[in-house]
């Protein structure tokens, strides 16, 4: 709402106050003509408050300043008000004075016109005062809502941006150490790789896809390993999958793969393995993933991995309050289960 809404909101608040005063005093016109200033310097004061003293003092933390101006401003105005409305006449002593002292009030003397119009403007003040307190509270929370999810979105992109370069080194990789082992092969590896570079470069660019396209990702990145030998690597996958269009964070899951095939030593065979699983309902999707940890120290590749922590992140932001992750390492296998709740996701 804007500074000018807000103020003709409270005009018309007030003119309907007004307007029913008046209506209980009978529709008179002395009422118009003893109170009718009080309400053109109401409107003022409120337009003071809204377009300079609320903005410049009070939200700059200015509270002395804006004290003396509030306090100073309304004493005035209900002064001018007072004497020059018609009928109006400055506050009287206490009583007629007999044999020069002054008599006390009758009990049941109403109060001074003046005492009534600096009320009225009083609490239109602080009424209006803490009406723009409440606005600015709001706007304040809104912005930093707002910033908040533009440095989650800035973030998001940042371990995205970790996540595709790391997936073309490693396919890179796979794909010479391929070519000295079968050029043949090779071929049917590029085509493995040109799908999923396109998965990365278009589908991961939204921020949610279908499941389907990301088990077929995980698929490919399995062949494209496997062709490095003629042997079959002790990888097992059971995706079991209600609705394949149910949306999902891309490039979810790929870390976890990508870990197991880094640290399981897969490649020895004796005593390795890594098991993968996907189940998922059209609410829920379920992950487990385990792995052998080998005795012996592995030569691991230069390139550096993604991390868990990097995983952590991207569920803490794409999913607060709906995932379950858990991490089992016993020295001898590393298993993985991640829960995630996808109700409302597209």
């Amino acid at each position: 709402m804007t500074k000018a809404n807000r103020f003709f909101f409270q005009v018309i608040l007030w003119l309907g106050i007004w307007s029913a005063l008046w209506l209980v005093e009978g529709a008179n016109t002395k009422f118009i003509t003893g109170n009718g200033l009080a309400f053109v310097f109401q409107i003022i004061l409120l337009a003071g408050l809204i377009f300079y003293a609320a903005p410049t003092l009070l939200f700059r933390k200015k509270y002395s300043y804006f004290g003396l101006v509030s306090v100073a401003a309304i004493a005035i105005f209900a002064w001018i008000s007072f004497n020059f409305s018609a009928g109006g006449q400055p506050p009287r002593p206490l009583g007629p004075e007999m044999d020069g002292m002054p008599k006390m009030p009758p009990p049941n003397r109403a109060p001074s016109q003046f005492f009534i119009h600096g009320l009225i403007l009083a609490l239109s003040y602080i009424l209006a005062t803490f009406l723009e307190t409440f606005w600015f509270a709001q706007k304040k929370e809104e912005e930093t809502v707002k910033n908040k999810n533009e440095a989650l979105q800035t973030e998001l992109k940042l371990l995205k941006s970790q996540i595709n370069p790391h997936f073309l080194f490693n396919s890179l990789n796979n794909i010479y150490a391929l070519s000295v082992i079968d050029s043949d092969k090779t071929q049917q590896s590029i085509s493995y790789l040109s799908d999923m570079l396109r998965y990365v470069l278009y589908e991961c660019e939204q921020e949610w896809v279908p499941l389907s396209k990301e088990v077929t990702y995980m698929e490919n990145y399995i062949k494209l390993h496997a062709l490095k030998s003629s042997v079959p690597y002790p990888i097992t996958t059971d995706f079991d999958i209600q609705d394949g269009s149910i949306r999902v964070a891309p490039m979810l899951f790929i870390p976890f793969m990508e870990n197991a095939l880094k640290h399981s030593n897969i490649e020895k065979r004796k005593g390795a393995f890594i098991r993968i699983k996907i189940q998922a309902t059209k609410s829920e999707i379920q992950f487990e993933m385990e792995n052998s940890i080998p005795q012996e120290t592995i030569q691991k590749d230069e390139v550096g991995g993604i991390g868990l922590e990097n995983v952590k992140r991207r569920l803490e932001i794409l999913y607060p309050q709906e995932h379950d992750l858990k991490i089992d390492d016993n020295g001898t296998n590393f298993k993985v289960l991640l829960k995630i709740k996808v109700n409302g996701k597209a």
